[in-house]
């Protein structure tokens, strides 16, 4: 946990160039209580089961900062969030190591799924501004997603950048292309919503 926490705090100054030292950066910004937040929540809820607690400290973060975190969401080391106000980050989301969002970031899901719902990015993933990604897909590592882009439902590759409404590839390993996004290949773990009330109704 202490060596999460430093890491979280020096992955600010690598990133903000408005963060002048560490003590400063610890007092004033608010992304970064977000994230230390959310550790201490993450812990209550998958190590101990205090689901109740954790969603309380949740609740106190998204007050205080403008960041909402489930507990239950799982995130990798070195995360960055820059200014903070608007992200959201699902329950069943999971984000790699060095990864940064900048504000109004939503990992959502779309109401048609159970289990595995939200998205899921790799290492060194970074989401522009307002940028919305809806539903159980995955975002592959060294990927860029660019600002209001809006992504449901659809894979992206690795090392790629993603732009637009609804987005597309437009650099692939280094070139630039012009390419939709694959649909979303759905994992075991995430059941849509028309199977699971079928099963219900077969066993009726």
């Amino acid at each position: 946990m202490l060596t999460r926490f430093f890491e979280d705090l020096n992955v600010v100054g690598r990133h903000d160039p408005a963060a002048k030292n560490r003590f400063e950066t610890l007092l004033c910004h608010s992304p970064l209580h977000a994230i230390l937040l959310y550790r201490v929540a993450h812990a209550l809820h998958t190590q101990l089961g205090l689901s109740l607690p954790a969603r309380l400290i949740s609740a106190l973060a998204r007050f205080l900062t403008g960041v909402e975190i489930h507990p239950a969401a799982k995130i990798g080391r070195r995360f960055f969030i820059d200014h903070g106000t608007g992200v959201v980050i699902g329950e069943t989301a999971e984000i790699g190591d060095d990864c940064v969002l900048f504000h109004n970031v939503t990992l959502g899901g779309t109401g048609q799924h159970r289990g595995k719902r939200h998205p899921t990015l790799g290492d060194d993933v970074l989401i522009g501004t307002s940028a919305t990604l809806l539903g159980p897909i995955t975002v592959g590592s060294h990927t860029k997603v660019g600002a209001n882009s809006f992504i449901r439902m659809r894979d992206v590759p690795p090392n790629c950048t993603a732009v637009g409404a609804p987005a597309a590839i437009v650099k692939r390993e280094g070139r630039r292309v012009d390419e939709p996004l694959p649909p979303t290949r759905l994992s075991e773990h995430s059941i849509p919503v028309t199977a699971k009330r079928s099963a219900a109704g077969d066993d009726a």
